[in-house]
C-alpha cells in the first residue's frame, strides 16, 4: 500500500494546508509561491499515474486516494480564488466546475455499486480537461493580486474552457451510465429513494 505512486498521492493531500497557509500570507511573494505549491501537486497527480502503470504498483487503495486528492486540491484552489475575487465572472466557473465534480463521483460511486465501474472511466476529454483546468488554477493564482493583468484574464478564459469541457466530460459520463440509470431492474432500498 506505501508504494512510491501512493506517498507522492499523499503529497498532494499534505500540500494542502501548506497551499492554504501560503495563499494568506501578507507578501508579494505569496501568489507566486503558492502557484508553486499548486503546481508541485499537479505534477505529482501526473507522475503517481505514470509510477503506478510503469512499475505495476496499481491498487484499490491508490484507485480511492488519487481522485480525492485531485478534487481535493483544485476545489479549495477555486474556493480560495473565488474567496479572493468574490465576482460572478470567477464564480459561475468555479461552481461548474464543483458542481461537476461532486455529480461525478456520485455517479462513479453509484455504478460501482452495480460492478460496472469501468463504464464511467476517465476520458480523454476529462483529461484534456483537467490540464487545461490546471494551468487556469495556476495562472490565477500566480496574478491573483492584479485581476487587470493579462495572465489574470488568460487564466479565466481558460477556466471558462475547463467549465466547457467539465460539462461536456460530464455528458459522456452520463451517457455512458445512462442504460443502468434508467434500468428498472434494480430495486432501490429506503436510503436510495430518498
Amino acid at each position: 500500500m506505501w508504494n512510491t505512486p501512493n506517498l507522492l498521492t499523499l503529497l498532494r493531500i499534505l500540500l494542502i494546508p501548506v497551499f492554504v497557509g501560503i495563499f494568506y500570507i501578507p507578501v508579494s511573494w505569496a501568489p507566486f509561491v503558492c502557484a508553486l505549491v499548486f503546481s508541485v501537486a499537479a505534477l505529482t497527480d501526473w507522475l503517481d499515474g505514470y509510477l503506478a502503470r510503469r512499475w505495476q504498483q496499481t491498487s484499490p487503495f491508490g484507485a480511492f486516494l488519487d481522485p480525492v486528492a485531485d478534487k481535493l486540491m483544485v476545489v479549495v484552489a477555486l474556493v480560495l480564488l473565488v474567496q479572493s475575487d468574490p465576482r460572478a465572472a470567477l464564480a459561475l466557473p468555479a461552481a461548474i466546475i464543483i458542481g461537476r465534480e461532486i455529480a461525478v463521483s456520485a455517479l462513479r460511486e453509484w455504478m460501482a455499486e452495480l460492478g460496472a465501474r469501468t463504464q464511467v472511466a476517465v476520458s480523454k476529454v476529462a483529461k484534456f480537461k483537467t490540464t487545461v483546468q490546471m494551468v487556469a488554477i495556476i495562472l490565477l493564482i500566480s496574478s491573483r493580486d492584479d485581476t487587470d493583468s493579462p495572465f489574470y484574464g488568460f487564466g479565466m478564459g481558460l477556466l471558462y474552457i475547463a467549465a466547457v469541457l467539465t460539462l461536456w466530460s460530464m455528458l459522456l459520463y452520463l451517457r455512458a451510465a445512462w442504460p443502468s440509470l434508467k434500468s428498472p431492474d434494480r430495486p432501490l432500498d429506503g436510503e436510495e429513494k430518498q
